[in-house]
């Protein structure tokens, strides 16, 4: 029996994360699910490639005969190290001179990469490219070109394929055989932060959740957990039982800060094993009895009214594409307009009105500021509500770009809020996670567009960009965007009006603690 092929996707995947390769091969086709991440990738690909050739490439082995200056849609297959069977699909080749079975012309294999640097992924991967290039060309390949960015910032550097980058592709290519040979997948890694970006990430957060992996707990990362693994806490279970004092003293040998963060790791642990929210003393541990406690958000107290801020972003670009405000004013009867939890379908919450600004690169920021800056003007007591440090950076930052001084900027900077800063330090919660996400769907907040994230909406917004043949589904595809983003200022509310509610149903200080 043909041993199994090892592709080039295969390998991709497993320089990853060994499991995702696993599963790439042996999950369950149903539990995968789609990423926006990916189709960004390409789409991120495609503009490199746009900008690289002036024409569109050929296609497949045809092209390669015809010399076009660049190929796609290419199967390469090889020999690996002993009896190892290779295949790859290089996103695209290159022509160069040189000599090959065409004539006086050869290939380079190409790589559009994301990230700001070359990494061992993208070595790896050019390298299995050009070794079975070599072959089909009948010519070494001796270099790999990477791209990044597009239009006149494209980037490129020419990327030479040693002997010892070799070396390491077959060494790597064993490893990979091997692991796809096991009966069972490999253990969950340590940090999954990046799980978040992979389509298996549904399936590993099952497990996780299940076996209490410490990864599970809010504040773990990969380095925390290898620490506490090395003094035998290996669960989220033995993690809650620990004595934090002990803990403290073990971890204080690797450096202070460690011992202070040990009762914080152990208190979170216990609170999302109970399942029950707890205020947070000033040691970030939950509140003793007796000790005074302050109100989370004591500024909007006699305030008139919020403004409710989101920002979505293209982070490649550092393009800030929209912001939406939601303004909330007091009821007639002074309280404070409900929460919805429910998805609200583009419903408003009661008496607010929401506001979607885009940001056009034609248009220039100067237009985008003074829509936000008479907004702002219109409601000077308003106090602006955010989640997360995104949104206040972003505003600063471009009224100091506009020529706003500093003691304008100073004053813009104390009506903002971030209420994910302030319910982290007011508050521990049973959840594994602080974002948006994680504690709004805590409290019962549905977003209205299923399994839509920041980066489908960005994919949304460069679809958008780039014109659609279809004007019906261009206009759906902004008015999606501004859903989701109507969404996320709902579920700010969502958060900041449950610490009010538990600010007025306990005794706190009203001066708070900004």
């Amino acid at each position: 029996m043909a041993p199994p092929v090892l592709t080039d996707r295969l390998l991709r995947s497993w320089l990853r994360c060994k499991r995702r390769a696993w599963l790439d091969r042996h999950g369950p086709a149903e539990r995968r699910q789609w990423s926006a991440h990916r189709a960004l990738a390409l789409d991120d690909q495609l503009r490199s490639f746009q900008s690289l050739l002036p024409k569109r490439p050929g296609h497949g082995p045809a092209a390669c005969v015809a010399g076009a200056p660049g190929v796609m849609g290419l199967r390469l297959r090889g020999q690996g190290p002993g009896p190892l069977a290779l295949e790859a699909h290089p996103s695209l080749l290159l022509r160069v001179e040189g000599d090959s079975r065409w004539g006086s012309f050869a290939y380079r294999p190409v790589l559009a990469r994301q990230g700001r640097r070359v990494t061992r992924e993208h070595r790896l991967q050019l390298a299995l490219w050009a070794r079975l290039l070599a072959e089909y060309q009948r010519a070494p390949v001796p270099q790999g070109l990477v791209l990044a960015g597009a239009d006149r910032q494209l980037e490129r550097e020419w990327l030479s394929l040693s002997d010892g980058l070799l070396r390491q592709l077959d060494d790597s290519l064993i490893r990979l055989n091997h692991d796809l040979e096991r009966s069972t997948p490999p253990p969950l890694v340590s940090d999954r932060k990046k799980c978040t970006l992979c389509s298996w990430r549904g399936l590993c957060d099952g497990e996780a959740m299940a076996e209490g992996h410490l990864s599970e707990v809010s504040g773990i990362g990969g380095k925390r957990r290898d620490l506490l693994v090395e003094f035998g806490i290996t669960s989220l279970p033995q993690l809650a039982a620990a004595e934090p004092a002990l803990l403290a003293d073990a971890l204080a040998v690797l450096g202070e800060q460690h011992r202070e963060v040990a009762p914080q790791l152990v208190a979170q642990a216990r609170i999302q094993a109970e399942g029950t929210a707890r205020r947070r003393g000033a040691d970030g541990t939950p509140a003793a009895a007796g000790e005074p406690l302050l109100a989370a958000l004591p500024e909007l107290r006699d305030a008139p009214g919020v403004l409710l801020y989101d920002i979505e972003s293209d982070p490649d670009a550092r393009d800030d594409f929209l912001h939406g405000v939601l303004r909330l004013p007091r009821q007639a009867d002074g309280s404070w307009p409900p929460a919805l939890l429910a998805g609200t379908g583009g419903r408003a919450v009661a008496g607010g009105n929401y506001q979607p600004l885009l940001a056009m690169l034609e248009h220039g920021e100067e237009r985008l500021w003074q829509r936000l800056s008479r907004l702002l003007e219109r409601y000077p007591d308003w106090p602006v509500l955010h989640y997360g440090e995104t949104e206040s950076l972003g505003l600063l930052r471009l009224a100091e770009r506009q020529g706003v001084g500093e003691v304008e900027r100073r004053r813009l900077g104390a009506r903002l809020i971030d209420v994910h800063q302030r319910l982290r330090r007011h508050w521990l919660l049973p959840v594994n996670s602080y974002g948006l996400k994680a504690v709004a769907g805590w409290q019962g907040f549905r977003w209205s567009q299923k399994g839509v994230d920041g980066a489908r909406c960005l994919l949304w917004w460069r679809q958008w960009r780039q014109g659609s043949r279809e004007p019906r589904l261009a206009a759906h595809q902004l008015s999606r965007i501004f859903r989701y983003n109507h969404d996320d200022v709902l579920a700010t509310w969502v958060v900041a009006r449950w610490l009010l509610d538990q600010d007025s149903g306990s005794e706190v200080s009203s001066a708070g603690s900004p």
